[in-house]
This record gives C-alpha cells, sequence and structure tokens, in this order.
C-alpha cells in the first residue's frame, strides 16, 4: 500500500522514559475491557494480548507516532453486556475490517470529511472524553479507598516533579495489589488460538452492533483521531490513513484469535498526556503485552483494582474533553457529547453532522 511506504520514511521512534510512561496511556483503556470480554465470554486472553501487541508495533513502526489500538468498544460493550457472542463479535469484526479497507482504499473519507465539520469532530472528542469521565467515576466507585490511594500516589508524585510517572506509579500499586491477591503467574504456552462458528454468527445482533460501531469508528478513530494528531503533533495522518490501517488490522487479527480493534483519539490523547511523543511508545506497549501474553491470566488481571484505574482514566478524559474549546461552533459540540452520553456515540454523530449541515445551510 502506498500509504505504509510513505509513513515508513517518516518513522520517529524513541525509547526513554517518557516513550515508556507515555505507552501506558493506552493500556488503561483496554486492559478493562479485555478483562472482562475474557471472563464472560470464550475469548482467549493470551491470543487477544498477542494480536494487541502485534498491532501496537507495526503500526507504531509504520507511523513514528504514539497511535492508539484499542477494542472497538461499541462491540466489545455488546459482547460484554451478553448481547453478542464470540462468533458475532468475530465475524462483526471481520466485515467491518473489509468495510475500513475498501473506505480508506477508496479515499471515501476525504470526500465526505467537507461535510462533516469541524465542530462534530471536535464533539466526538468531547463525547470520548465524558465517556471516559462516566466509566473512570464507575470504577472508582467500587472502591474509594483505593482510589483515594491511586489520587495519592498519582498527586505525590506529580509534585516531586515528574508527572509523567504518574501513571505507571499508580499501575505498579495496583499491580501490587493483585499480585497480594493471587499470588506470581507462572508462564504457559497459549497453545492454538479458538475458532469462532463464524456461519452463526450473522443475526441482527450483528447487524445492529456493525452499524453503530462504524459510525463510532469513523467519528472517533478515524476523523477525531486525525485531528488530534494535528493538534498535539502537527502531524497530517489522514482520516484514510488510519481506516486502511483499522481495516488491515482486522482481517488479520480476528482469524488468529484477535478481537475487533480499531484506533482512538483517548489511547493518543493518554499516551500524549504520559509522556509519549513517538512510535516507540507502541513498541514498548507492544513488547509488554506480548510478554503479558505467556502470564495472562483472568485471576490476575482480574483482581487488579479497577478504582485505581478510574483514576487514571478521569485524567486522560480531561486532556481529551478540553479539546472542545477549540470548537467552532462550542454549542454543537457540546451538545454532540451530551447527546452520546444520553443515548450513544454513533447516533450522536449522525445527529451532529445533520445539525452542522443544516446551520451551515442557514448561514449560507
Amino acid at each position: 500500500m502506498a500509504f505504509l511506504s510513505t509513513r515508513f520514511g517518516k518513522r520517529r521512534l524513541a525509547f526513554g522514559r517518557n516513550e515508556l510512561t507515555g505507552a501506558i496511556g493506552d493500556s488503561i483503556t483496554v486492559l478493562p475491557l479485555l478483562v472482562a470480554l475474557a471472563l464472560v465470554t470464550s475469548v482467549s486472553l493470551p491470543h487477544v494480548l498477542i494480536a494487541f501487541g502485534v498491532f501496537q508495533i507495526v503500526w507504531g513502526i509504520v507511523y513514528g507516532l504514539p497511535v492508539s489500538v484499542e477494542p472497538m468498544k461499541a462491540l466489545a460493550a455488546l459482547a460484554i453486556a451478553g448481547a453478542l457472542t464470540y462468533a458475532e463479535l468475530a465475524l462483526a469484526g471481520l466485515i467491518l475490517g473489509f468495510l475500513l479497507l475498501a473506505i480508506g482504499l477508496t479515499g471515501t473519507l476525504a470526500k465526505v470529511e467537507k461535510w462533516i465539520g469541524e465542530p462534530v469532530i471536535r464533539g466526538v472528542q468531547f463525547a470520548v472524553g465524558l465517556l471516559l469521565v462516566e466509566t473512570g467515576l464507575q470504577f472508582v466507585r467500587t472502591d474509594l479507598f483505593l482510589a483515594a490511594i491511586g489520587v495519592l500516589v498519582a498527586t505525590t508524585i506529580v509534585l516531586v516533579g515528574y508527572k509523567n510517572m504518574s501513571a505507571l506509579a499508580v499501575l505498579l500499586a495496583g499491580g501490587t495489589v493483585a499480585v497480594t491477591a493471587t499470588g506470581l503467574p507462572t508462564p504457559q504456552w497459549p497453545g492454538l488460538p479458538p475458532t469462532p462458528a463464524l456461519a452463526t454468527g450473522m443475526t441482527r445482533s450483528t447487524v445492529d452492533g456493525m452499524v453503530a460501531q462504524l459510525a463510532m469508528t469513523v467519528g472517533n478513530a478515524a476523523l477525531a483521531t486525525s485531528l488530534l494528531f494535528a493538534d498535539l503533533f502537527e502531524e497530517d495522518v489522514t482520516p484514510d490513513e488510519l481506516s486502511m490501517s483499522m481495516g488491515t488490522t482486522n482481517l488479520l487479527a480476528i482469524p488468529v484469535g484477535g478481537i475487533p480493534m480499531c484506533h482512538g483519539c483517548d489511547g493518543v490523547a493518554g499516551k500524549y498526556e504520559f509522556g509519549a511523543r513517538t512510535g516507540g511508545a507502541n513498541v514498548i506497549l507492544g513488547g509488554g503485552y506480548l510478554g503479558a501474553a505467556f502470564f495472562a491470566s483472568v485471576t490476575l488481571l482480574g483482581a487488579f483494582p479497577l478504582a485505581m484505574l478510574g483514576v487514571l482514566l478521569v485524567s486522560i478524559a480531561i486532556v481529551l474533553g478540553k479539546s472542545v474549546l477549540q470548537s467552532e461552533n462550542l454549542a454543537l459540540s457540546v451538545g454532540i457529547g451530551i447527546l452520546a452520553v444520553a443515548t450513544n456515540l454513533g447516533l450522536a454523530f449522525v445527529v451532529g453532522i445533520v445539525v452542522h449541515l443544516a446551520v451551515a445551510r442557514t448561514a449560507n
């Protein structure tokens, strides 16, 4: 693909302390979902971690930027809620993989982006920030004492002048709690990945999940992420490039035990907030995922205090959500965020586009 050769020529990799701490910014939005999926479905956690590890490294090298690799949240949430089986989840991811690859290869987003509008994209960023705050506070409420410890640890690290180390310190504290509760895990070979029965996966739930996820992916993972790269790094990463890499990821990862994956502005904001500036953060995190795959224990990860992850989610949400202040139509962007929390991000994205076009037509 042409975009691969172009990106390889611009790649930037660094492996300092900031890239290490920044790598954590993506994982704190990923790990809770992976643990939940492994607990309630037949998804294989080791194989999912291997897929995430490989594609963290691949896209970190290709883009040279701390691009996020995270679960397709709408599909993951439906599977966790019991509305999608593993077969339906896998089939939805494969179909979306084909669609996203086709969208990127045909330059579709470049053609329609001007109709969507900057306030809509800012609204999607704000919406994801609000959703992260909501999730983070839910996590915090699971154990207010441990959440307070997380805040204390993070605040102490910031006050002594090591802000970028705050996430790492909180995760180390949470890891200590988990190991104390379950003991050290022993390494295990992942074995062959599970094979979902795709023939039984095309149901009404599959279609509904794909529609919601496609709207969310286009708005958050492609358009909003592209804009965030421009805001934070002054880099031109087009939505169609991101669409192609997401399509490629799903078509290659799901057949070997992965789950539907995408990029996302929340993961980029998290990596940036904790210090990452290059694709080196992806290589570090990818290596961590690959190593964790051989020690992956749902029991161990399930013992990690979600309250501490909640503290970190809220801090990332603030970084992401404040971008709404740059909107050309603040009221519309804020409205999209509120509607997303009240309903879902896909619907808010579509309604936002309609309102934006109506406002633009009236102004002309």
